[in-house]
C-alpha cells in the first residue's frame, strides 16, 4: 500500500497498523523527515513532487507508484488525495483500487456551503452559515473560515489543473467587530464563509468507513485538547459511544450515499445539547491513532475494502481509550503563548501544562511515542520546535 504524506499524523498509524497485518507499505512524500518514513515499520520511502507546486506532477508520481505490480491501493491521507482519486478515477483504477466517493459527492464535502445545505436536508443541526459578501450584521459572535477545504480548478476560476491550495486559517470575531473583507479574501485566496460561533461544552468526532451508502464501521471520540487552545485537530482525545452522535453522523453520511473513509467534527451546543456540524474530512484523520489504539483499525478496514474483502471487517472499539499526540500537546502550549481569540478565554499556561502532565501520567498512551519505534516521535518534536505546525 502507498501512504502519501506531508507531516500528516494519520500516516504513522497507517504504517504501524498495516505492518502488523503483513501489508508492505511505501511512504511517499516530498519531505525526507516525515514521521511515517522514520518508522522502522516503514518498508520503503520515496520522494515525490510536492502537491503545492504542481498537482498533476504529484498525481503522476502517485500513478507511477500505483503502476508497480506489487501495489494494490493508495490510502487517502492528504487533503488532495481523495480529490485526485475521484477526479482521475479511471487513471488510478487502471492500476489499483481506490475507495473514494464520486466527484459530485466529494464536492459537497469540500464546499462548506453545499455541505451545510446537505446537512440541513439530512436533519443534522448546523451553525448559521453565509458567504462573506452576504453578511452585513456583525453584532454576534462569529468566525470566518475557508468555504472550500481544498482550492482547485474544480471550484475556482483562475486555477489550472496544476494549481491547488489548502487553507486552514480561521478568524474569530468579537461582537461588533467589522472585518476587512478584502484582507480576508486575500488571506484565504477566495471568498470565505462566516459562521455563528457555537457555544459548546465539548468537541466530538464521528468517523466511519462506508461502502456505497452503508456503514462498515463507525467510531467516536471526545476532543479534550486541540492543536490550539481555541480548537483545531485533536491532540488528546478519549473514545466515547453516544447514540445521539452516532445518529447525526450516520444521518449525514447516509444522506450523501457516502463511500470510503470520513471524519466528521461536531460541537455539542451548551444550551441545546445538540451535536452541531463543523466540517467533514473525506480521508484519514489526525486522531487516527486513537481509533487504532481502541481497536477501530481503519487503515486495515481501508485495505480490506480496497481488496474486495470488506466482509472481513469486524467493527469494534473500546470506550474510554485515550491517546496523546505528544508533540501536538507541545504545540497546544505554544498556542497559549502565541495566539489570541476574542471568543475563547486563554487558559493559564502553568495550569494547562499541569493538566497535560497529569493526563499523560494517568493515560500513558501516545500516538507516536513508542519505545519500540522512537524516531517518528523525535521527528515530530523537531518539526514543532522549528515552528512548522
Amino acid at each position: 500500500m502507498v501512504i502519501p504524506t506531508g507531516f500528516d499524523p494519520g500516516s504513522y498509524p497507517c504504517v504501524r497498523s498495516l505492518s502488523r497485518r503483513g501489508v508492505r507499505t511505501i511512504v511517499a512524500s516530498e519531505h525526507e523527515n516525515v514521521m511515517a518514513a522514520a518508522s522502522r515499520f516503514c518498508d520503503e520511502s520515496v520522494v515525490i513532487p510536492p502537491p503545492d507546486d504542481d498537482l498533476l506532477a504529484y498525481r503522476d508520481a502517485l500513478l507511477g507508484l500505483a503502476a508497480r505490480p506489487s501495489v494494490r491501493t493508495i490510502v487517502p491521507v492528504r487533503p488532495r488525495d481523495q480529490y485526485l482519486f475521484a477526479r482521475y478515477r479511471e487513471s488510478f483504477e487502471n492500476y489499483v483500487s481506490v475507495v473514494t466517493p464520486p466527484l459530485e459527492t466529494l464536492n459537497v464535502a469540500i464546499d462548506r456551503v453545499r455541505l451545510i445545505e446537505a446537512a440541513e436536508q439530512a436533519g443534522v443541526p448546523v451553525p448559521d452559515t453565509r458567504r462573506l459578501g452576504e453578511v452585513d450584521d456583525w453584532s454576534g459572535k462569529q468566525i470566518v473560515k475557508a468555504r472550500y477545504n481544498l482550492l482547485a480548478d474544480e471550484y475556482l476560476d483562475g486555477y489550472s489543473e496544476r494549481d491547488s491550495d489548502v487553507v486552514k486559517e480561521l478568524e474569530h470575531l468579537a461582537p461588533g467587530e467589522w472585518p476587512d473583507r478584502e484582507e480576508l479574501h486575500d488571506e484565504m485566496l477566495h471568498e470565505p464563509i462566516v459562521q455563528e460561533f457555537v457555544e459548546s461544552t465539548d468537541e466530538y468526532v464521528f468517523c466511519a468507513s462506508y461502502d456505497r451508502g452503508d456503514a462498515l464501521a463507525t467510531f467516536q471520540h471526545r476532543q479534550v485538547r486541540g492543536d490550539s487552545y481555541t480548537g483545531g485537530g485533536g491532540v488528546y482525545r478519549e473514545t466515547v459511544d453516544i447514540p445521539e452522535l452516532d445518529a447525526v453522523g450516520r444521518q449525514l453520511l447516509d444522506h450523501l450515499d457516502w463511500h470510503g473513509p470520513a471524519c466528521i467534527e461536531y460541537m455539542r451546543g451548551a444550551d441545546t445539547g445538540e451535536f452541531v456540524l463543523t466540517e467533514i474530512n473525506p480521508r484519514m484523520w489526525q486522531s487516527l491513532a486513537c481509533a487504532v489504539h481502541s481497536g477501530a483499525d481503519f487503515p486495515y478496514y481501508y485495505w480490506l475494502q480496497a481488496t474486495d474483502r470488506a466482509d472481513e471487517i469486524e467493527p469494534k472499539y473500546d470506550v474510554g481509550t485515550g491517546s496523546h499526540l505528544l508533540y501536538g500537546e507541545i504545540g497546544h502550549l505554544l498556542s497559549i503563548y502565541q495566539e489570541n481569540s476574542p471568543l475563547v478565554d486563554r487558559p493559564s499556561l502553568p495550569g494547562r501544562a499541569l493538566e497535560i502532565a497529569t493526563s499523560c501520567y494517568a493515560v500513558p498512551q501516545f500516538d507516536t511515542l513508542r519505545l519500540d519505534d522512537p524516531m517518528p516521535f523525535l521527528s515530530g518534536v523537531q518539526r514543532v520546535l522549528s515552528g512548522d505546525r
